[in-house]
């Protein structure tokens, strides 16, 4: 069992009380980022509905694990906000390298396969009934199953030219619809729409409902949420992932058996990368990921330093061709590189107590910004203009404080 997740003890812990029957009907796996919870999730959505026996191995032939292989089971759900497009070119570059070479091809197709889908399950129109986007939604999932149907296993595969198009294509539509349409939080209306889904009586198999960021919900769904957890459905099993254990709800989290994700070491994740991608890569898995960025992370960081060096120094940025220059911030991980660049500059400040209050005051409006289009829909534009007035007014009742901090590092 398991055999994907690389590197996490709590293998062991999943594999013993499945084996036992102990495991309980909603869990929450809680740990760092980038440390295999979603694999662990639909790896064991998988494990829980194999037909043979033993059951559990990756390996396995029968009719469900092959669906779940290729992640086109319906009777499992995942919902959430995700990142998707990075994994999504890392993997098209992994399989059509394995492609070319002839080595690792059906690995890497399943890779590829799959990294495509993690996007698009977010999508089933079960979760987006009567919502006025499904029939653009629909567009792009068509198209993109349409696509997949090309490459997916056991069909055999087109030539390297035209496989690349393919690729191409589907890396394109899947850019499209995660740009379009990938929310920041989890609604409402998704919790009540899985949840009639969840009360629907299976003739086979087990429900299996994934729900990542679960922090990520917004009142109104937490609270629903929590009315299934009390009363579960029957043969329903919820599996909830967080990388911010604090700040899911302690009403659910009483409800749920926490299972711990740890960080990775770097010689781990190169490891790891190596054995899934097939290829070299120093530091961390996120950061392998973020090489795939149509703007590579230093230079992120060069707009952040120019950004704050204007702003600390009385020079008001010119943030519309910021936004431009960084793509409009599409995909939403480049404004979280941004912020979190803004964030490590201003703790320069930290050598005094004016300093201190400033960097307080800093932290807040960074959070503000990132909450601010992320939670209420503003424009990437208009919080940063908003980001731009607050830190200025920061450094200005604070005596210039931000300024002496940055003139010195």
């Amino acid at each position: 069992m398991y055999d994907n997740l690389l590197y996490q003890s709590v293998d062991s812990l999943l594999t013993a009380d499945i084996k036992n029957d102990n495991l309980p009907g909603s869990v929450l796996f809680s740990g760092p980022d980038a440390t295999g919870k979603l694999t662990a999730a639909l790896e064991t959505s998988r494990i829980l509905s194999c037909k043979n026996n033993p059951r559990g191995k990756w390996s396995c032939s029968c009719s469900s694990c092959m669906q779940h292989k290729a992640l086109v089971n319906s009777n499992t759900i995942l919902l959430g906000p995700r990142d998707c497009c990075l994994e999504i070119s890392a993997s098209k570059k992994a399989f059509l390298t394995a492609f070319y070479t002839g080595e690792h091809v059906e690995a890497t197709r399943y890779l590829f396969v799959r990294s495509v889908r993690k996007l698009t399950m977010r999508f089933n129109p079960i979760l987006w009934q009567d919502s006025k986007k499904l029939s653009k939604i629909s567009s792009y999932t068509s198209t993109l199953d349409e696509l997949l149907e090309e490459i997916d296993p056991p069909r055999e595969l087109p030539q390297y030219e035209e496989l690349s198009k393919i690729c191409d294509k589907i890396e394109k539509e899947a850019l499209g619809l995660e740009e379009e349409f990938m929310y920041d939080s989890i609604s409402i209306s998704h919790i009540r729409n899985l949840s009639s889904w969840a009360r629907i009586s299976l003739s086979e198999g087990k429900k299996v409902i994934i729900i990542e960021k679960a922090e990520r919900m917004l009142e109104g769904a937490r609270n629903a949420l929590l009315k299934i957890l009390e009363e579960p459905p029957e043969n329903t099993m919820f599996i909830l992932t967080t990388s911010k254990r604090n700040s899911v709800m302690p009403t659910i989290l009483s409800r749920v058996r926490t299972y711990n994700f740890t960080a990775r070491t770097d010689v781990q994740s190169k490891e790891i990368i190596d054995r899934v991608y097939h290829d070299e890569s120093e530091g961390t898995i996120q950061q392998y990921l973020q090489t795939f960025l149509a703007i590579p992370p230093q230079k992120i960081k060069e707009y952040t330093h120019n950004f704050y060096k204007e702003i600390v120094n009385g020079i008001i940025p010119d943030v519309a061709s910021l936004v431009k220059e960084c793509n409009k911030f599409d995909p939403r991980i480049l404004l979280q590189l941004f912020l979190e660049n803004i964030y490590q500059i201003q703790k320069s400040a930290l050598t005094s107590s004016k300093g201190v209050e400033a960097s307080s005051q800093c932290t807040k409006a960074v959070r503000d910004c990132w909450n601010n289009v992320t939670v209420y829909n503003m424009s990437v534009e208009a919080s940063l203009e908003q980001l731009v007035k607050e830190i200025a007014l920061i450094n200005r009742l604070n005596e210039n404080v931000l300024k002496q901090a940055y003139d010195k590092l």
